[in-house]
């Protein structure tokens, strides 16, 4: 049997005969770490990847649980795993185990918010955006500037797509290039747009890229543009953003104001992208017992549990409710109706 350095090597033996990343460019992958938020279009296809290249501990945040809707651009997923109708991360990380036992990979199931996300960061060395909120990347934007974190915002819709790596202290900051997200209604969303697998794919393959670069320790090949790409069109386009940080006007990179990190901003109910769903989070973290919860509510509808969340089926809706107190009400895109089902069938 081959020792393990001889496996390893054989894993990894085409990456490692790329002249930029080399043996020693590996090496420095098996001992890096990554934080991706987010498994769903964008972070499915990152976690995939990094793993794949033998990253070593890769990380994965995310909120919410799969709908057959999912499989259109989520790789990693199938339809056995909608059925099972367990969290994103606990699947994702059974796939990517299954996928490289080489690595430690490490889910959580939570909803990335100012006061867990400095425990959710801790150690790692990049963090890659999967989110599809700009609330909850500006609060990865004030984190990362903030403790000198380097991240990959990354974004898609219709064919359409976003890059842009953001090394604080060197490049613009997305404050710099949003000082506030987009007012609801303002832009286009899953809903409106639709979105096409191949753009996913290309986009979250280029955050990748730009995470196997910093954590290989090739930090000069790491981009310093947002790059645009347009797949139905065949278009795309690298914007230099030095414009926007030489001033040094940014609240962020320069008057180190940090609201979103400081909790000063933020909205505790927040609509899904693309889901006809609305999650709530409680003011206050709390913890709820899944199992009282169950037998609590199992003469109002159809329910559904397991060791992570609670499903309530009544009516048009789903009401679904997590362990750590969060709750996403599904069949509407109203936050207040969503409130007055979540009060009327779960109480507080």
């Amino acid at each position: 049997m081959p020792d393990q350095d001889e496996t390893t090597s054989s894993r990894y033996s085409r990456q490692e005969r790329f002249a930029p990343l080399g043996v020693e460019g590996q090496r420095k992958l098996r001992q890096g770490s990554v934080l991706i938020v987010g498994c769903g279009a964008l972070g499915s296809v990152s976690a995939n990847t990094l793993v794949r290249a033998g990253v070593g501990l890769v990380r994965i945040v995310d909120r919410d649980f799969l709908e057959l809707s999912n499989l259109q651009r989520q790789v990693l997923f199938d339809e056995q795993d909608v059925a099972r109708g367990l969290p994103k991360a606990i699947v994702a990380a059974d796939k990517l185990t299954a996928i490289n036992s080489d690595v430690t990979v490490e889910p959580v199931v939570a909803d990335l918010t100012h006061a867990n996300i400095s425990e959710l960061a801790n150690g790692v060395e990049v963090i890659v955006d999967g989110t599809d909120n700009f609330e909850t990347r500006l609060l990865l934007n004030d984190y990362a500037v903030s403790t000198g974190r380097p991240w990959i915002y990354g974004g898609c819709l219709g064919a359409e797509g976003q890059v842009m790596p953001i090394l604080p202290g060197e490049t613009a900051c997305l404050t710099c290039l949003m000082p506030q997200p987009p007012s609801p209604g303002s832009t286009p969303t899953c809903d409106s747009a639709g979105i096409l697998g191949p753009a996913v794919n290309l986009v979250a393959s280029m955050q990748a890229t730009e995470a196997i670069k910093l954590l290989s320790g090739k930090k000069e090949a790491v981009s310093r543009h947002l790059i645009v790409i347009d797949l139905w069109q065949n278009r795309i386009r690298q914007l230099d953003l030095s414009s926007l940080h030489a001033p040094g006007s940014c609240r962020t990179c320069h008057q180190r104001h940090f609201p979103w990190l400081e909790g000063r901003l933020g909205s505790e109910a927040s609509v899904l992208c693309g889901r006809n769903s609305v999650q709530i989070r409680p003011a206050e973290a709390s913890k709820i017992v899944l199992e009282d919860l169950a037998a609590r509510v199992a003469q109002l509808g159809e329910v559904t549990s397991n060791p992570f969340l609670v499903r309530l089926s009544v009516d048009d809706f789903q009401i679904t409710v997590f362990a750590d107190g969060r709750a996403i009400v599904g069949g509407t895109e109203d936050a207040a109706i969503a409130r007055s089902l979540l009060a009327k069938y779960i109480g507080n």
